[in-house]
């Protein structure tokens, strides 16, 4: 995995700037926050501040608990110092799987063509051929551990009310177990590429 990650980065660095990069969301509890969270945060910020990406898209909608990911993360992204016009938040996504689908739309619609996963190791190698598929183009750039002292690292305290929503209902709530599975595994999103294609067929017919 180490020589997966720091490979990673020395192909981006030959690459960047990245448009975009993509960070898939971490649920929030308005409590604590946790090392998922930080290390993403933090990664996007070595990126941005290190010339990688020019935006980024904070991506997740309020998943486990009643914060929308995308809109915690950007608040938090901000609160370090990225500048505000420099982050934006993909709100639909529940996978992670759409975390990159909707992004990579997402930023095609703006006009980005450049666009990377940054993201933990172990989801990176998860979503490689997934993003091979139906994110063409898109490439990846995992946190490399050695990067940062993550330990030291910390998270600003901010004031979640604006990404709380209302009349919550956990995805454990919605969707069994093995739902939750076949989604992770790109379900949702095979099923809407399968009918936008039916789509401009039945138009073009």
């Amino acid at each position: 995995m180490s020589r997966y990650t720091k490979k990673s980065l020395e192909q981006a660095e030959k690459q960047k700037p990245f448009d975009v990069i993509v960070v898939p969301g971490v649920p929030y509890d308005g409590d604590k926050t946790t090392t998922v969270m930080k290390m993403r945060l933090h990664w996007a910020k070595y990126l941005y501040d290190n010339g990688f990406c020019r935006n980024i898209i904070f991506s997740g909608s309020a998943v486990y608990t009643p914060y929308t990911e995308g809109v915690i993360m950007k608040i938090m992204a901000d609160s370090l110092g990225i500048p505000t016009d420099r982050t934006f938040s993909e709100t639909k996504a529940e996978h992670s799987t759409e975390n990159i689908y909707y992004s990579w739309k997402m930023a095609k619609s703006m006009g980005f063509e450049k666009i990377a996963l940054a993201s933990d190791p172990y989801q990176s190698r998860l979503l490689r051929r997934f993003q091979k598929k139906y994110c063409p183009g898109t490439k990846s750039i995992p946190i490399v551990l050695g990067t940062m002292n993550i330990e030291e690292k910390k998270l600003p305290v901010i004031d979640p009310s604006t990404a709380r929503v209302s009349n919550f209902k956990s995805i454990k709530e919605r969707e069994s177990f093995f739902q939750r599975l076949r989604y992770t595994l790109g379900r949702r999103v095979k099923q809407e590429v399968r009918e936008a294609r039916k789509s401009r067929k039945d138009k073009n017919a």
